[in-house]
């Protein structure tokens, strides 16, 4: 969010938290963001089968947090979804 949207640290946390339903402190609890990234289909180091990961993980990330991020556009235009 620094760099995407030219944000300050403490208003780039802020605003992941807000997308995500969290509080910003929660966006340190690694527990908490397992259970997040887990439901929201964000990806997680170790995925179960059936879990996003990879492109559908950053795909998701990119929709939830209204970014874009060039391998997902790249991979979109290829594979004509855009």
């Amino acid at each position: 969010m620094q760099l995407a949207k030219g944000m300050k640290i403490d208003e780039a946390k802020d605003y992941v938290a807000k997308k995500l339903g969290v509080s910003a402190f929660d966006l340190s609890d690694s527990a908490v963001m397992f259970e997040i990234r887990e439901d929201l289909g964000l990806g997680v180091q170790q995925p179960e089968v059936g879990t996003p990961t990879g492109i559908a993980a950053k795909m998701r990330i990119a929709e939830i947090l209204d970014l874009k991020i060039n391998s997902v556009e790249r991979f979109k235009a290829r594979a004509g979804l855009k």
